[in-house]
């Protein structure tokens, strides 16, 4: 457990290091973007010279540089100077309400911590649609690209900057809880590490909205379809050991609370070595090969790096279907391994330039840490299949919708 609170603080500080001098220069040179492109505006006969200007030169961060290669105007797809800066401090962006942020950020931090997944997915659909602003990013699709892209890579750090924090206290408490196997963790983390750092790299600055969104929907649609098959009789025959955890689990919950029994007794190691770790859970004995989580790191690490989320809607099917861990478990060990993923994907999109919305995302922090504190209490009370109902209904209308707007650009939500 010392070796656990020891990594937490680690990296804590060294996300600080990193991103505090990031988050100091791109404060302090995001804000001209708006009153250069005001400036514009005000003059109409000074335009063809300051077009010029920035046709020959344009000067700045990623994010001023894709402002000023956008088309200035009031039309879609052009900045409009006279309008006030919304998200990323863009002229005509839109404005995320603040109690709107923090309602969707709490829903967010307890679908995280309660199931160990889905907060990614769900913090997108946030930025995406909740808020606008994927449909406002998909309006520059044709008419500056460059913006395009950066503000798709902005959502995709939002999204893990969300999960991130979420992940960190939902690892500490389900830490406290027991519920946590530390050695599947690192597996996994150590994999997350090389996954989320080439996806990162690959990917930065050459996604457009449309792209993303399309293989955001069709994952999530994956998702949604395996699920459905995890809860069918073919798929419960292959969990015997899960099923008999949770319901060990779940009777020592009710005897406690009705006053007859002890508490549910927590994780223990029983034995490592490089091809074996066995431990056990209520009682009930589990055992994987460390190389297994490792591999399946880099791969889940990737695609999550790639769609902007956590990684955790990959990481517990993993291990409810490859390791047989009950949901109680998954969701913990998955938090921690999503902790590290998205520590190293937010470091590598920041030095690729990526700009963030400090004011949304501090608002979004707040609701996330209400949302992550609550949910670990209240999922011992939910079963298993039910939780698994919530993510499949989730699963398909995300999918689906996301999949005929990113690739068809046809809409039937909405």
């Amino acid at each position: 457990m010392k070796r656990f609170y020891v990594m937490i603080v680690t990296a804590l500080v060294a996300l600080a290091c990193v991103s505090a001098p990031l988050w100091a220069q791109d404060n302090a040179s995001a804000p001209q973007a708006a009153p250069a492109a005001v400036e514009q505006a005000a003059t109409p006969a000074a335009a063809p010279a300051a077009e010029a200007t920035k046709a020959a030169a344009p000067a700045g961060n990623k994010l001023q540089m894709a402002i000023a290669k956008a088309p200035v105007g009031t039309e879609k797809g052009q900045i409009d100077p006279a309008k006030p800066a919304g998200f990323l401090g863009i002229p005509g962006a839109p404005q995320v309400n603040v109690i709107l942020a923090l309602i969707w950020a709490i829903w967010v931090g307890w679908i995280f911590s309660t199931v160990g997944a889905f907060g990614g997915v769900m913090a997108g659909v946030g930025h995406m649609t909740i808020f606008g602003l994927g449909a406002y990013a998909k309006t520059f699709k044709g008419t500056a690209p460059e913006l395009n892209k950066t503000v798709t890579d902005s959502i995709r750090a939002s999204n893990q900057f969300l999960v991130g924090l979420s992940a960190l206290i939902s690892s500490i408490n389900y830490g406290k809880m027991g519920r946590l196997v530390f050695p599947l963790a690192i597996a996994l983390g150590l994999g997350s590490l090389l996954g989320a750092w080439g996806s990162a790299t690959l990917t930065a600055g050459k996604v457009s909205f449309s792209q993303y969104q399309g293989w955001f929907g069709l994952f999530v649609l994956g998702l949604g379809m395996f699920l459905f098959w995890d809860t069918s009789a073919a798929g419960q025959a292959k969990k015997s050991k899960a099923k008999q955890a949770a319901k060990a689990f779940e009777e020592a919950v009710k005897a406690q609370k009705a006053g007859s029994g002890a508490a549910p007794t927590g994780v223990k190691i029983l034995g490592m070595s490089i091809s074996k770790v066995d431990f056990t859970f209520c009682g009930v004995n589990f055992s994987f090969n460390p190389i297994l989580p490792i591999v399946g790191g880099v791969v889940i690490s990737a695609v999550a790096a790639f769609l902007g989320v956590g990684g955790g809607f990959l990481l517990v099917p993993f291990l409810t279907a490859i390791t047989e861990l009950p949901m109680y478990l998954a969701a913990g060990t998955s938090a921690l391994a999503v902790l590290v993923s998205m520590i190293t994907s937010i470091l590598t999109l920041m030095t690729k330039g990526t700009p963030i919305d400090w004011a949304l995302i501090g608002t979004e922090m707040v609701g996330i840490a209400i949302g992550s504190i609550v949910g670990p209490y209240t999922s011992k009370y939910l079963s298993d299949k039910l939780l698994k109902r919530i993510f499949i209904v989730l699963a398909l209308y995300v999918g689906i919708d996301y999949v005929l707007r990113g690739f068809f650009d046809y809409k039937i939500f909405g």
